[in-house]
């Protein structure tokens, strides 16, 4: 492991519900963080956990070892770098973003970044909120071996894995390859929760045996989305995210435009989407994505 980032002073740049944990873990880690979010709230909390408040993003780059950002959209990341970071930035800085954006965007800004002389990933994550807050979460990352080698420490403090899957934007294609499967499993676990129940059996039953069968998956032993079997889900916690709806939605978006623009098929994938709008557009988008189950089984316009 390169031990160059082990003790570092990091920008971070987007506290949200995952960032705000991630930057924690930092702090925790014991790297100089330098926090920075449109909303002044967010920047509060992160000092109260550590962090030293910035004034903008270029104030919290500047003189920063390390830059992470955690941002909405492509258009977010391309802004931040391309009008505001790269140029309040020391040649040689690595930068990571830990954004959920398309490959073409993280490909593009990954170009200038080498371009610029700096260090560059893509490094989006899988494990929801719980997971930011406590370290574990997996991250998917694009850069060259050497360039992941550095960013290895640094995700470390913030993860369970830290998996590089390829050159700059192979991040992004992981994360939305992985998403688009995890949103058909949970479609597909739910439908058979709901027809369990409508044909007579028990659902802990159920559970006891699928999750010992052929039909299991993490959809069905990790995230069980019916109440009862596992106690620490969402669907025990009236489908508090976890993982809410509207970013499964959005991840869906993004794996259905790299399907068109790379020729391939996906189906299923194009069915998730639309189950997935729908359940949005009923007011689901702020549930937790397994409550979707409450729309298969004919729930939902009942609470």
């Amino acid at each position: 492991m390169n031990g160059e980032y082990n003790m570092a002073r990091i920008a971070f740049i987007g506290l949200g519900n995952m960032g705000s944990g991630m930057a924690a873990n930092l702090v925790k880690a014991g790297h100089e963080v330098h926090a920075f979010d449109l909303s002044p709230d967010a920047v509060a909390q992160a000092v109260g956990q550590g962090a030293v408040a910035s004034a903008s993003a270029p104030d919290a780059v500047a003189g920063s070892d390390a830059v992470v950002t955690m941002l909405p959209a492509g258009k977010h990341v391309r802004g931040v770098y391309e009008g505001q970071i790269f140029d309040a930035a020391a040649p040689g800085t690595l930068f990571l973003d830990c954004s959920t954006i398309d490959v073409d965007s993280a490909r593009h800004v990954g170009g200038l970044a080498v371009e610029k002389g700096f260090r560059f990933v893509d490094a989006p994550v899988s494990g929801g909120v719980a997971a930011a807050q406590g370290g574990s979460l997996t991250f998917m990352v694009g850069g060259s071996e050497g360039d992941f080698a550095a960013a290895e420490p640094i995700l470390d403090a913030m993860g369970k894995a830290v998996i590089r899957a390829g050159d700059v934007g192979a991040g992004q294609a992981a994360k939305i390859c992985n998403n688009m499967l995890l949103a058909i499993t949970m479609i597909g676990t739910c439908e058979a929760f709901a027809l369990a129940e409508k044909l007579g059996l028990d659902q802990q039953n159920f559970f006891d045996i699928s999750s010992k069968a052929s039909g299991q998956s993490w959809s069905m032993t990790a995230y069980c989305p019916v109440p009862g079997p596992i106690p620490t889900t969402p669907a025990n916690h009236g489908y508090q995210p976890g993982f809410a709806t509207a970013m499964m939605l959005k991840d869906l978006k993004l794996a259905q435009d790299a399907a068109q623009s790379a020729g391939a098929t996906t189906p299923l994938g194009a069915q998730a989407e639309a189950l997935y709008a729908m359940f949005d557009n009923l007011g689901g988008g702020s549930a937790d994505f397994s409550g979707i189950y409450k729309l298969l089984d004919g729930s939902w316009g009942a609470r």
